[in-house]
């Protein structure tokens, strides 16, 4: 599996991964996927040859971003990465693809942004993904709060410590 930095070209891959993961992650139209691949700090692909297996989109604080849940580190975090949205085609699900990324995205994070305490998320409770919640712990992640989202799901915070000094707002 091949790990870089995603392209214009593959943002119909990545529309129909993220669109196929409902409803562990929102539903994006093009416009809402160009704008969020051109703001991530980072958009990473999973690659099989030449078969996007599966994707993840950061954000680091100040972006031009209005998810209640990125909104949601922002009001309590000064420095953090949120990890947006992660998603695998359901045939590389299970093949240790999504850890991968993620431990592809805190090596570039130790590299460009060491002062970074904190790498963050949030995973559905209602409806759950206990699947993820499971993953996430298991690789690090506690909940550090929960919050009911603008779009009708209750969702669990979470924060992985990472290199850095933590602070908080």
């Amino acid at each position: 599996m091949d790990i870089r930095p995603l392209s214009l070209v593959d943002l119909p891959d990545v529309q129909a991964i993220n669109n196929g993961s409902l409803p562990a992650l929102t539903e994006a139209d093009e416009a809402e996927m160009s704008h969020l691949f051109a703001t991530a700090t980072w958009s990473l692909g999973a690659f099989d040859g030449e078969t996007l297996a599966g994707f993840s989109m950061t954000f680091l604080p100040g972006a031009d971003y209005t998810s209640s849940n990125y909104r949601w580190f922002s009001q309590r975090y000064s420095e953090f990465a949120y990890l947006d949205r992660i998603a695998l085609l359901p045939a590389f699900q299970g093949r240790g693809i999504g850890a991968a990324l993620y431990s592809d995205l805190e090596a570039r994070l130790a590299v460009t942004h060491p002062q970074i305490p904190w790498l963050t998320c949030e995973v559905n409770l209602r409806p759950l993904n206990e699947g993820s919640l499971r993953f996430h712990h298991r690789i690090g992640f506690v909940e550090v709060g929960q919050q009911e989202t603008d779009y009708g799901k209750v969702v669990s915070m979470l924060a992985k410590p990472l290199g850095g000094t933590p602070t908080t707002r």
